[in-house]
């Protein structure tokens, strides 16, 4: 009899630096996905359609997509358009639940209260659920080790709560969840900046107005929140 195993991918937006006024944040979000859930059919018709737009191989990264920044510095806004919608729906079709954490830097005075603090949130979103976790006799952590207080923290808070526990370093091109992880910080950093009516000009020109973003994304994705 296959084991039932839970995979977590996770992701963040922002870093352990100073608090600075364009970035208050520090986002960490976590993808819950039951691996008994095949999504294989979801991820082949999503790599087609990434290869139809020209991009083939290609690991989504949402904030920059927005902002037309790294990669896609050159590319018109129909194009970046089309390549969030395609990883937006992807992500609609899966059946996943997510949670995010939310640290206001302004909060922080130094790197060891902003390690308390989100060492502290993702525990309490574990220990809230723990009857759903402990239902997995395997538990998989995909994290890229992006960031050595993210990796330091997850490693200490998982190992304390969990013996039946592997951790995996990822690429994001490998793993779409990943992806999705990455479009959860992004989502709900933009759902903080639409609550203080603060989109920026890109934001703006991207998603046309808060209640657009609010109305055909944000309502959408939050259907996966885990509860």
């Amino acid at each position: 009899m296959v084991s039932k195993t839970l995979s977590i991918f996770i992701d963040e937006s922002g870093d352990f630096g100073p608090y600075e006024s364009h970035a208050p944040y520090y986002l960490v979000s976590m993808i819950f996905h039951n691996q008994q859930k095949d999504i294989q059919d979801n991820i082949a018709a999503f790599d087609s359609h990434l290869h139809n737009l020209g991009y083939p191989n290609h690991a989504i990264h949402t904030g920059p997509l927005i902002r037309r920044e790294s990669v896609y510095i050159n590319n018109f806004i129909e194009e970046r358009k089309q390549l969030f919608n395609a990883l937006f729906h992807f992500a609609r079709r899966l059946d996943f639940q997510y949670a995010c954490v939310k640290i206001k830097k302004s909060e922080c005075p130094d790197v060891i209260s902003m390690t308390s603090r989100v060492s502290k949130a993702i525990a309490d979103i574990l220990r809230e659920n723990e009857v759903y976790l402990n239902s997995f006799e395997n538990i998989i952590v995909y994290y890229d080790n992006g960031q050595i207080e993210l990796t330091k923290i997850l490693s200490s808070v998982f190992h304390t709560l969990y013996t039946h526990l592997e951790f995996r370093k990822v690429q994001p091109v490998d793993y779409k969840l990943f992806q999705v992880a990455d479009l959860i910080c992004t989502m709900e950093l933009l759902a903080e900046k639409a609550e203080k009516n603060d989109f920026t000009r890109s934001e703006k020109d991207f998603f046309d107005n808060v209640r657009n973003f609010k109305k055909n994304y944000l309502k959408h994705i939050r259907k996966k929140m885990l509860q």
